[in-house]
């Protein structure tokens, strides 16, 4: 198709004309020297290297420009950017200078401040550490709360060598068993605490907390003394007749048993009649109860 310079002749007249008009415009304005504070953020980090210290957040740009287009700069618009992507640890600073410094076009970047910023990079290290369940609050009276378990028992952490050695493990979120009566199971995320680590990956965790009835301590007063295996056809005679027994255990259990319902004997098993034995009493447990003690802890017994 042949080229017509002529065709269309009025719209590039147009395009011309503002093209002169917008540059009248910026010619016209004031240039001008403005103070920005702006984000200061890092690029390019280096494998197996970690910035230790947090960086400062913000930084002062001094840049210059035609004062409408400056006055309409957006946050963000403006940027100062650490290049990482030649760091070792050795480097103590880094350097900020204006080619440091992203701007849109037509501002230009007159001086940073600081110009030094330090740095502190460490080797990474990534280690396995035990995970440790955080537990709060008090369960329901009467009930006591067991040692919790969370799976998994481990997870793997990465970061800076120094916080790395400082890390004894990775808590959880806490899990509440305020008022609880039976066992707690959540899953809940993993915290090191520490911005400068991170798991290798994102897990949760399960915490189970077992909820059980708070045991207590009580004396049985005036438990009979019972006999076993006296022999077909005997008796025994057994002083004292009634002892007194020491129990341990949930409390709804313990203050439910009574003296009859508490199982105290003494084995005659191999002995003759006609004299006097001392002999241990023993107690049969009950189901979640320890028998700590007997008073007496033997009788006399007379077979007869």
């Amino acid at each position: 198709m042949a080229y017509h310079p002529f065709r269309h002749l009025g719209l590039k007249f147009l395009s011309v004309g503002v093209a002169f008009g917008l540059w009248f415009t910026v010619a016209g304005e004031r240039t001008v020297d403005r103070t920005l504070l702006v984000p200061l953020v890092t690029s390019n980090p280096p494998e197996g290297i970690e910035l230790v210290d947090s960086l400062p957040g913000t930084v002062e740009v001094r840049v210059r420009g035609a004062s409408g287009l400056l006055s309409q700069l957006s946050a963000g618009a403006v940027i100062a950017m650490i290049d990482l992507s030649r760091a070792t640890e050795a480097l103590k600073y880094a350097y900020l200078g204006p080619s440091e410094v992203q701007a849109p076009i037509g501002v230009e970047v007159v001086r940073v401040t600081p110009e030094m910023v330090p740095l502190r990079l460490e080797k990474s290290v990534t280690r396995s550490v035990r995970v440790v369940p955080n537990v709060e609050g008090e369960p329901a009276l009467g009930f006591v709360a067991g040692a919790a378990s969370v799976e998994p028992a481990s997870v793997e952490v990465s970061g800076p060598e120094s916080a790395m050695r400082r890390l004894q493990g990775a808590k959880t979120l806490p899990v509440s068993v305020s008022g609880r009566r039976s066992q707690v199971r959540e899953e809940v995320a993993i915290d090191v605490r520490d911005g400068s680590l991170r798991l290798t990956t994102p897990v949760t965790a399960t915490v189970t907390v077992p909820i059980q009835p708070r045991p207590i301590d009580r004396l049985i007063l005036l438990v009979p003394v019972r006999v076993r295996n006296a022999g077909r056809g005997r008796s025994a005679q057994v002083v004292p007749a009634v002892v007194a027994v020491a129990v341990h255990g949930p409390q709804d259990v313990v203050e439910a048993l009574r003296p009859d319902g508490v199982s105290a004997f003494v084995d005659l098993a191999g002995l003759g009649p006609g004299r006097w034995y001392n002999r241990p009493v023993r107690v049969d447990p009950a189901q979640d109860v320890v028998v700590v003690r007997t008073e007496p802890a033997t009788v006399q017994v007379r077979i007869k």
